[in-house]
């Protein structure tokens, strides 16, 4: 296979941004940006994440089973590259950003967040370096309802600069 057209082709898929959060059985917080996301039913509702294999995220949610998916939008870049790294919590702050308890799986909410989905994994699907978190969504928050289409309101992967790739 020719290792450059692989990661061109791989690149043309467009990615959303979010947060991926969740509370360890310690009660510790994970959190990390996510991008490989998407809705695959919708009865019940269910989204799929790619996590990668050693990340903190992934760790809390195979000991507490849930886990939030708050969705950056437009202008929330700083937010995202906040979220590249570790998770550092101060208060009711994770990595700079206050955030509330979900009600249902207990996993953090950011309050500046577009919108959040809690979920409850259903299954986790262990393959490559990154596995595959089965979500079903078991509540919603919407912090500010956008103005015309929900999926345009989202932050992209393109606008995080010319640099920041995913895929190949």
């Amino acid at each position: 296979m020719d290792d450059d057209a692989k990661k061109t082709a791989l690149r043309m898929i467009p990615y959303g941004i979010y947060v991926m959060t969740a509370k360890s059985g310690d009660g510790s917080i994970a959190a990390a940006t996510v991008n490989w996301v998407t809705q695959t039913s919708f009865n019940p509702p269910l989204v799929a994440i790619g996590v990668k294999v050693d990340s903190g995220p992934l760790q809390a949610v195979n000991e507490t089973r849930g886990f939030a998916l708050n969705m950056l939008g437009k202008g929330q870049q700083g937010q995202a590259f906040a979220f590249f790294k570790p998770a550092d919590v101060d208060g009711n702050k994770v990595s700079g950003e206050p955030f509330e308890a979900g009600p249902i799986t207990g996993s953090p909410i950011l309050q500046n967040a577009q919108a959040s989905v809690e979920c409850k994994v259903v299954e986790i699907v262990e393959q490559g370096d990154h596995h595959i978190v089965v979500g079903e969504v078991v509540n919603a928050h919407v912090g500010q309802s956008p103005a015309g289409r929900p999926d345009e309101a989202i932050l992209e992967m393109k606008e995080l600069g010319d640099n920041v790739f995913y895929g190949g």
